[in-house]
């Protein structure tokens, strides 16, 4: 039976279950694998714990770096327990990705809008940066070479052009009530313009990817990032 943990909530009730206060007591009910889609703050920790107690972790929280990503990785080749870690577990934002890594090399330059619920702690998403890091591999794989220097000389607003990115690409946040997750990375060639689009409308969308995520971690030794080896991408 699942167990919902948060110190935050001990106590209160959600679809029938009661919220517990500490990862702990998954430990205690034998949990075969702990989703966890907390805080970045959060997460450092219970990654080393879920890795040191044997739990299988599927986590769906961003704002980690590649370094503290690589700790947990060695964690978990030491360890019993498997995990995944994704920045985004809608189907279709994995496929957004792979779209984008095919078109980088053909296109001349490319930038990211990603569009969040104001709620959102982190910016820009960890989806974002992974599109960003994808597009600037693929380039640098193909042997296109890195984007032109952006050519604007006078920001009438600081931050106007957005982040920048690897490889040079800009990435802009937005953070608004009514909104999911959204992004969409628009590339340009002389010419031309591609545009590349996913929508998260409903929560829902992700729990394909969940799914299929809980199912496999059993199987995939270490730590895995992102869903792209589930679906053969």
């Amino acid at each position: 039976m699942p167990l919902p943990v948060d110190p935050g909530h001990e106590g209160e009730q959600i679809e029938g279950l009661t919220i517990g206060s500490d990862i702990g007591e998954l430990r205690a009910r034998q949990a075969e694998v702990v989703v966890d889609f907390s805080v970045a703050d959060a997460v450092r920790d219970n990654l080393a714990r879920y890795a040191k107690e044997g739990m299988h972790a599927v986590v769906g929280t961003t704002g980690l770096s590649g370094a503290e990503l690589d700790e947990a990785a060695q964690l978990f080749a030491g360890s019993t327990a498997n995990a995944i870690v994704a920045a985004n577990f809608a189907i279709g934002a994995v496929l957004l990705l792979r779209f984008c890594e095919l078109a980088a090399p053909h296109m001349e330059g490319v930038e990211v809008i990603e569009l969040h619920h104001e709620a959102k702690r982190d910016a820009p998403s960890g989806t974002a940066l992974q599109t960003a890091a994808g597009i600037a591999a693929a380039r640098e794989r193909a042997g296109s070479g890195p984007l032109s220097a952006d050519p604007t000389t006078e920001r009438v607003l600081d931050g106007a052009r957005g982040g920048e990115a690897a490889g040079g690409v800009h990435i802009h946040s937005v953070r608004l009530p009514g909104l999911i997750a959204h992004e969409e990375v628009i590339f340009g060639s002389l010419g031309q313009s591609l545009t590349i689009r996913h929508d998260s409308y409903d929560r829902r969308s992700f729990m394909p990817g969940v799914l299929l995520a809980v199912r496999a971690v059993p199987e995939r030794p270490g730590l895995t990032r992102g869903l792209e080896s589930l679906l053969d991408l």
